[in-house]
């Protein structure tokens, strides 16, 4: 049996999970007040911020939502059905597309991204540097 746990340790836990649950609940609301769904906020982060480039395709937006193949084509269809994603072939597998912003998501993604930057500073979660 492992051994017990300090209190402090249960303290630090609770705390660190009100805080993200805080973060939350005001990206729900921030998503909501500029006219987006929390997952379609979720989409166009998740393709902004893939790693080394501004696409995705859906196999890979699928596993960063933690969402089925089939529910992530859905939300790019709708996402892309408000002119906020782009869907183009891609050069290298036919069998795929290549997931990008337009410039009416990339403008609403960098103003939600913004107060989201100042709300985590509010919370002390990390201070990225500009």
């Amino acid at each position: 049996m492992p051994k017990p746990l300090p209190k402090s340790v249960y303290e630090q836990l609770a705390e660190f999970r009100y805080t993200l649950r805080k973060f939350i609940h005001f990206s729900e609301s921030a998503a909501r007040e500029m006219g987006l769904t929390p997952q379609q906020h979720q989409l166009l982060l998740a393709i902004q911020g893939y790693p080394g480039r501004d696409y995705a395709t859906i196999s890979e937006l699928a596993e960063r939502l933690q969402v089925t193949h089939h529910a992530c084509v859905g939300l790019v269809t709708r996402c892309e059905n408000s002119d906020l994603v782009s869907r183009r072939p891609n050069p290298d597998d036919a069998r795929s597309v290549h997931i990008a912003l337009t410039d009416k998501g990339l403008e609403i993604l960098e103003r939600l991204s913004a107060v989201h930057l100042q709300q985590i500073r509010n919370l002390q979660l990390f201070m990225p540097s500009s």
